[in-house]
């Protein structure tokens, strides 16, 4: 793993971020969000879009030293689940792998490795169903 790549992945992480803040017009707290979402005042901003949108923009970028992951918390329990996208170096444990986390405190993002983000059990979800 290169410094210029891993330079590049944390700009890009911040700059996608931004964006999708803009784009979902997030309000605070998170949770009032997604009811605004849930009753039509809101298009977008629940914690599996923001996954989803960074997940799919990251595996367009041509990173070769890092893979990215869906991973969620609470999964089936409707007021619980949390999603989140992952991001690891090839070879490494689950719990070594980086949260990101942008829907948690919207404006900034969370980012933690797996094994110190207290607040959630994270599993991995390579098939997630909604």
């Amino acid at each position: 793993m290169s410094k210029k790549e891993t330079l590049q992945l944390s700009k890009d992480i911040f700059q996608k971020t931004n964006l999708l803040t803009e784009e979902f017009a997030m309000t605070y707290p998170p949770q009032y969000h997604n009811f605004l979402v849930n009753i039509g005042l809101k298009k977008k901003g629940l914690c599996y879009q923001w996954a989803d949108a960074l997940y799919a923009y990251f595996q367009q970028k041509p990173y070769h030293s890092f893979i990215f992951h869906l991973m969620g918390a609470n999964i089936g329990e409707y007021w619980k689940e949390h999603n989140v996208m992952a991001i690891a170096v090839k070879n490494v444990p689950m719990q070594e792998w980086i949260v990101i986390d942008p829907w948690r405190n919207p404006g900034k993002l969370y980012f933690s490795k797996v094994k110190d983000d207290h607040m959630y059990h994270w599993k991995y979800r390579p098939n997630r169903e909604y």
